[in-house]
């Protein structure tokens, strides 16, 4: 299959461009691969394969991630990568280093930068929403820092399409930096929320996506089409294990088999094409353990996904599904 150069997109209705295929850390840097120099092979691998756009959280390995890939980054010209992180989960057992307040948002920049390596920070998610905070306050912060030159953007991960909307709206009213991007979970096996509450309200307001799990934690790839192989990420970790591992969900996988076969290419391949052709999403997260497992990933980038195709997948993986 030929090389097809990597595409990048404006970060919703922002000028910051983003590859259309991202790097994310979750469960991966600092967690299963702890080598440093694995780390840089597979980082600058997806640089030079034209990935500009790098997604950390502090709370990914208990800031490990942020700390390893940020080692491997610092070697690459900062002007030409987008990095972001988050925050919001608690990182010690204090009661104020948690959540959205403006305590927590201040303190964590700083430890975040530290940790990083570097003296901004493209894109700040508020990794959650946070009930106890109030919105007002969350977004006076984040835009503190926006002038303060410590972040460009922020966004959000995992809120719901009204909690967005009122963000957007009440930094609006006040003249104050608005969210650019929402970071939902969104695959062929999990669409319903975000198609059906995140999208409507989040396109009105020119909100990009740069969407996690878009394999659904390798179930789309078929290697769990007969069990779970060891030292694959649904063997690690249990709850994730329970919750992707449904029958009904598999013999979904087993059929999409066909519809890749016609295409040439594998499953984890059209998975990834199918959300990366999706018109307002800006970037899909990847989360690779090797540089051929990147490789094969950004095998995607050679499949185009056609409204047959799309009609196929429809029917096997419907909207309503998750």
């Amino acid at each position: 299959m030929a090389k097809t150069a990597m595409p990048y997109r404006r970060l919703g209705a922002c000028g910051t461009k983003v590859s259309a295929f991202g790097l994310g850390g979750w469960t991966t840097f600092g967690g299963s691969v702890k080598d440093e120099a694995d780390v840089r092979s597979i980082l600058h691998a997806a640089f030079e394969a034209g990935v500009n756009f790098f997604d950390i959280a502090d709370v990914y390995a208990r800031g490990e991630a942020e700390r390893v890939m940020g080692k491997a980054l610092a070697e690459l010209p900062r002007h030409r990568l987008v990095i972001s992180t988050k925050l919001f989960w608690p990182m010690s057992d204090d009661v104020n280093d948690r959540g959205l307040s403006r305590k927590h948002v201040m303190e964590s920049v700083e430890k975040s930068l530290k940790r990083i390596g570097t003296d901004y920070i493209d894109v700040y998610f508020c990794h959650r929403f946070d009930p106890e905070t109030p919105i007002e306050e969350t977004v006076r912060a984040m835009d503190d820092l926006v002038h303060q030159g410590k972040i460009l953007h922020w966004g959000t991960s995992e809120w719901t399409g009204s909690q967005i909307h009122d963000a957007c709206r009440f930094a609006d009213e006040r003249n104050l930096y608005r969210p650019q991007v929402e970071q939902p979970q969104f695959s062929l096996l999990s669409r319903k929320k975000f198609e059906e509450d995140v999208r409507p309200q989040s396109d009105d307001h020119g909100i990009g996506f740069v969407v996690w799990s878009p394999l659904a934690s390798g179930l789309l790839t078929g290697k769990y089409d007969d069990g779970v192989p060891k030292g694959t990420r649904l063997d690690q970790i249990d709850w994730l294990r329970a919750q992707s591992l449904v029958p009904d969900k598999i013999e979904r996988v087993k059929r999409m088999r066909a519809v890749a076969d016609s295409l040439g290419c594998s499953r984890t391949q059209l998975a990834l094409a199918w959300t990366a052709a999706q018109d307002d999403v800006s970037s899909v997260i990847l989360g690779v353990t090797s540089v051929a497992q990147l490789a094969e990933n950004l095998g995607a980038l050679s499949v185009k996904v056609d409204a047959a195709t799309s009609a196929k997948l429809d029917e096997i993986f419907p909207p309503s599904l998750g």
